[in-house]
């Protein structure tokens, strides 16, 4: 049976890699009819924050990826918050100590800052095991004076540590210069090593897909399974998510929280595209797959060693396709509150005039916040106008003349009758009567309406904006955009 988690440490919001963790995961659960199981680490309560856990529930959520078991759901190897679990913790870290396998370490942390200084010096690292080896008597006198304690893991000195990684094939660490790390911290919390190799166990975790930053950690949790007797699970360590052309990801490339896309205007089947293709795990001729496709091609064996690049420009490209594939219905439900926080549109705004807008719109947007910016001339009573449109298609000779004439030819047309084909053909026959190219009549009345240079079809705009607006813009235009003959 296959089980997998996602185990963050909820210390600030969801990012980027995160949600590509908890992705892969996901995918592999579905891929196999498996379980996905989310799991809260909490142990380091100083830097510990629950608006975190309340921001990694609502992104997961929003990302679709629903989990089967674990906080909110439940389960039967709950709880499912280390902070709730402590006592298991130190009931393996006493069974440990009391096998040999792991011992107290009475250093102060003045002491273990100036002999990490030393060791630098000498070019080694890691703690110098001095307390490995301590007798009971002596440890009864260290206690007897209060001296407080964290329990290290005694790794061997001896050998290497091997395992398999479901990615990357075999990988040999040599056990010398491995640290005797730390278990349980002394406030009697434990560290991520103990809690996550007992909670793994506990939960029965049949595969542990992380991101390769952990690799180093492996051969210490490897350790800590043989030390208990219990089997590893199968580790596979996902490839990094790197800026465009290669070196960390920075802010600026992509490496925002999740929350941040949802307010940039992404959708979040976009996002687990485009996330679920950063690492090679389908193969896909398509670069827009279908979310079930995702799940049927996802295989481990698929995923890329090395990193992958964040291509924001790519990101943008596959959201605007998914918001053109949005039924109308469905885009209008997403865009209204935007619209709304926008102050673009109220209670009073008609339902045919948003249909109409988010219509015409639907074509040319890449993220949802567009539509702020691009509906504005529709919808606000002032405009704003561009400068370079106005200079090059307005600020010329004989556009004040040929506004005048369009102005009172629509001005004739009745509410009722104001409709895309009609004005169409208002211009068409005024192109014809005054034998003027399209462009030296139709870009100055776009500039006029709109206050830029690009649009939808100028005759849906006009008609979608409403002669009201159009004659106060045109009126506007010709008393001080114009230049007199």
């Amino acid at each position: 049976m296959i089980r997998v988690r996602f185990a963050p440490s909820p210390t600030g919001l969801l990012h980027i890699g995160g949600a590509r963790t908890a992705l892969f995961n996901w995918l592999f659960a579905k891929k196999n009819n498996g379980t996905f199981i989310l799991r809260i680490e909490d142990t380091d309560r100083a830097r510990f924050s629950p608006e975190a856990v309340d921001d990694l529930i609502a992104s997961l959520k929003w990302l679709g990826l629903d989990w089967d078991e674990g906080i909110e759901k439940g389960g039967e190897f709950g709880p499912y918050v280390q902070s709730e679990r402590v006592a298991l913790y130190q009931e393996y870290a006493e069974k440990l100590v009391s096998e040999g396998k792991a011992y107290k370490c009475y250093c102060t942390s003045e002491r273990l800052k100036i002999m990490r200084e030393e060791r630098q010096k000498e070019g080694k690292s890691g703690y110098d095991r001095k307390c490995r080896n301590l007798s009971d008597a002596e440890q009864t006198e260290l206690e007897k004076n209060g001296a407080t304690f964290v329990v290290r893991f005694a790794m061997p000195v001896d050998g290497a540590t091997k395992f398999s990684d479901a990615i990357r094939g075999d990988i040999v660490y040599p056990n010398e210069g491995q640290d005797d790390f730390v278990i349980l911290k002394s406030d009697g919390f434990p560290t991520y090593h103990l809690a996550n190799v007992v909670d793994d166990h506990l939960m029965e975790i049949s595969h542990v897909l992380r991101g390769e930053e952990w690799i180093p950690s492996t051969p210490k949790h490897i350790c800590l399974y043989d030390s208990l007797g219990w089997p590893p699970p199968v580790f596979a360590h996902l490839p990094v998510i790197l800026a465009p052309g290669g070196g960390k990801l920075s802010k600026r490339h992509g490496a925002a929280a999740v929350t941040e896309y949802r307010e940039l205007g992404y959708l979040p089947e976009a996002l687990v595209n485009f996330l679920t293709l950063l690492g090679g795990s389908v193969s896909s001729d398509n670069e827009v797959v279908p979310q079930q496709q995702l799940i049927d091609d996802f295989e481990l064996k698929k995923v890329s060693v090395n990193g992958a690049q964040f291509d924001s420009e790519k990101l943008d490209w596959m959201n605007g396709v998914y918001i053109r594939d949005l039924p109308l219905d469905e885009l209008i439900k997403r865009v209204k509150p935007i619209l709304e926080n926008a102050g673009l549109i109220d209670e009073l705004t008609s339902e045919e005039k948003i249909k109409t807008v988010v219509g015409l719109l639907q074509p040319r947007m890449k993220r949802l916040t567009e539509i702020v910016d691009s509906s504005r001339y529709f919808f606000s009573d002032k405009i704003e106008y561009e400068e370079k449109p106005v200079r090059k298609f307005v600020a010329k000779p004989d556009v004040k003349e040929n506004l005048i004439e369009l102005r009172e030819k629509i001005a004739e047309v009745s509410e009722e009758n104001f409709a895309p084909e009609v004005l169409e053909k208002i211009v068409a026959d005024y192109l014809e009567e005054s034998e003027q190219p399209m462009k030296k009549v139709v870009h100055p009345l776009r500039v006029a309406v709109t206050g830029r240079s690009a649009s939808p079809g100028i005759f849906e705009t006009i008609s979608a904006i409403g002669k009201e607006k159009v004659l106060k813009r045109i009126d506007y235009a010709i008393e001080n955009l114009t230049t007199p003959e």
